[in-house]
């Protein structure tokens, strides 16, 4: 059996993924090393260290998970959902605030960031959900309306920590699934005019230093000093790379200039370093891992595993945007990671975890299409549950 999958893996997806990993790694030594020093008083292979012990771990599980079959998932939808609404009532309990917002639970000398790991718990449960309501997914009170309630209850659990860029990456994933799930076209737009409504109130209830981020994000020439200040000098980094950069480990901006540079801001500082070349590079090989998340859900016949390929697609391609455009301006700062690339070990092992799924679904996919042609006997022992 696990040498059956491991014949029928998608090669080119775990290459992209190992390759992005590996220039992640060194790219957080680079833009962390002056941020260690001064702002930690430690060495500068400070966060470098950490970020490999997170990548080992998270290196495991994506093993662990690309040997799991995806369909048992369907099996945990009410453990998973359930500890997905503890873990983020726990944060407001005992969760450790960093940069406004308590969204952190602190083990020891590390954290993690139990938001993360709800992304793809209500990815799991939606596409389980709709998968099991395909018969009467036309019916909005029977078929859509109870996961939408769930969806409430988490996106109103994440924003109130406040945790803004998570709440909008969990608010547009679910809409994704839930266009691919086949509710009516009425109801979608429905859903629409209503997401619009709940935007205006949460604008409407935003803090001053929430709202300051918008605004900034706007027009950072009119605060430079203040709410601007970042996002300016995150546009010098970019232009000042040029088309080749400045070269590995010159960035100016990392001295103080840009907060966390080796997290939200990583990519201005890839595109200072390496230039448009980097970041063609790191753009090139996330829109792959997306373009191909979205050709396995499509070319699987599975409902369940489908949406939960679209699903885990779209949160990394919803995921990369926001990062990129909270550094260029189209949209707020909220601390949002660049996949793959930023330090961090919460994002990094859940995406591990995902893309491990994904990998799973897509062996599924292929071994099927092996049996339709011909190639595989099917009533040989290896014969799986397609």
């Amino acid at each position: 059996m696990i040498k059956k999958l491991f014949k029928h893996y998608d090669y080119s997806l775990i290459i992209s993924v190992l390759l992005l990993c590996g220039f992640g790694l060194v790219m957080v030594y680079s833009a962390s090393m002056v941020w260690a020093v001064m702002r930690h008083e430690t060495n500068s292979a400070y966060f470098f260290n950490r970020q490999m012990i997170w990548l080992a771990a998270s290196l495991i599980m994506l093993v662990l998970t690309m040997m799991f079959p995806y369909k048992a998932y369907k099996k945990f939808i009410v453990p998973i959902l359930g500890l997905s609404v503890i873990s983020l009532l726990l944060v407001k309990v005992i969760g450790s605030t960093t940069n406004n917002a308590q969204s952190w639970i602190d083990i020891g000398s590390f954290s993690f960031q139990p938001s993360e790991f709800v992304k793809l718990g209500l990815i799991i449960y939606l596409a389980a959900i709709y998968s099991k309501k395909q018969a009467y997914i036309s019916n909005f009170v029977r078929g859509a309306m109870p996961p939408l309630l769930v969806i409430g209850l988490i996106f109103a659990l994440v924003a109130s920590q406040p945790d803004l860029g998570t709440a909008m990456i969990i608010a547009i994933t679910s809409g994704i699934v839930i266009f691919c799930s086949g509710m009516k076209w009425s109801h979608i737009f429905g859903l629409i005019v209503i997401g619009g409504i709940v935007f205006g109130l949460a604008w409407m209830s935003l803090s001053p230093e929430q709202a300051s981020r918008f605004t900034g994000a706007y027009d950072p020439f009119s605060d430079p000093e203040d709410s601007g200040f970042h996002l300016i000098n995150s546009y010098i980094a970019i232009a000042s790379g040029g088309i080749t950069g400045q070269g590995f480990g010159q960035s100016i901006q990392k001295y103080g200039f840009l907060p966390e540079p080796h997290t939200d801001f990583i990519m201005a500082i890839i595109a200072e370093e390496l230039g448009l070349l980097g970041v063609v590079f790191v753009i090139g090989l996330l829109g792959f891992i997306v373009f191909k998340g979205f050709v396995i859900g499509i070319r699987c016949k599975d409902t369940f595993g489908s949406l939960l390929a679209i699903g885990i697609s779209g949160m990394i391609g919803v995921q990369t945007a926001v990062n990129l455009g909270a550094i260029t301006g189209w949209l707020p700062v909220t601390g949002v990671t660049l996949p793959f690339i930023s330090y961090g070990g919460s994002s990094l092992i859940l995406l591990m975890i995902s893309v491990g799924i994904l990998i799973n679904v897509s062996a599924f996919v292929n071994i099927r299409k092996e049996q339709k042609t011909g190639y595989i006997n099917k009533d040989s022992n290896v014969q799986m549950e397609l």
